[in-house]
């Protein structure tokens, strides 16, 4: 008699497997958009995680700003420990976005003074949980043990960045170290606003890449 309660497997069959909600909530833990979470379940099945991870791809640099906005507001700062619920520290207010993300001349300034660097604040968005949280540990790894100089320049670059772009910096952390991740925000700074808005799109997307090769292994984050 079969196992009506086995878990479902893993790889492209099991996330195939899953209902809407279920797939709708393991996505958003590599991407906290619902727009991004709702295209890319509906587009199931996915042969392959080679398909999985084109659709991901897709999907991402496709978003409308604001999207791209919501999904920064998951990711806590570069060096910032995110919270279980998997969302950094933040709050909305008027002349905020929505999940903290700082706009222009408002509460900018206050979350642009936290000592840390990295992404988005504000409430987790449903279906991201420990996991999402997890998962960015593992990312933001390179920041462990680093020169507290280091540490102090990313903070000192993160307030720099939130005040001339209006949202957190984003940087695609796993196997970079903290120097690096300096490096590149210092580059960035030069950049004008819609190339930076490229810059941050293709970020999003090559975190999503990662997290969705990672969702396939445990599709219904039980692991």
């Amino acid at each position: 008699m079969p196992n009506i309660d086995a878990a479902a497997p893993a790889g492209p069959a099991g996330f195939n497997a899953l209902g809407a909600a279920g797939a709708e909530a393991g996505l958003l833990a590599c991407c906290a958009s619902p727009v991004f979470a709702r295209e890319v379940a509906a587009r199931r099945p996915y042969r392959d995680l080679a398909a999985l991870e084109s659709a991901v791809e897709a999907a991402v640099l496709g978003l409308p700003w604001p999207e791209v906005l919501t999904a920064l507001a998951a990711h806590p700062r570069i060096g910032e420990p995110p919270r279980d619920g998997g969302a950094a520290s933040g709050a909305t207010g008027p002349g905020t976005v929505a999940h903290g993300v700082t706009g222009p001349g408002a509460g900018g300034a206050g979350a642009a003074s936290r000592d840390a660097a990295g992404d988005g604040c504000g409430p987790a968005p449903p279906g991201a949980g420990g996991r999402e949280a997890s998962w960015s540990r593992r990312e933001q790894s390179g920041v462990a043990g680093a020169d507290p100089a280091v540490l102090a320049a990313l903070a000192e670059g993160n307030r720099a960045y939130e005040a001339r772009f209006g949202h957190i910096y984003l940087v695609r952390a796993a196997g970079l170290t903290a120097g690096e991740m300096l490096d590149r925000l210092r580059a960035r700074l030069r950049n004008d606003e819609e190339t930076e808005r490229d810059v941050v799109r293709t970020e999003l997307a090559g975190i999503a890449r990662l997290r969705v090769a990672r969702l396939l292994e445990d599709p219904e984050g039980t692991a």
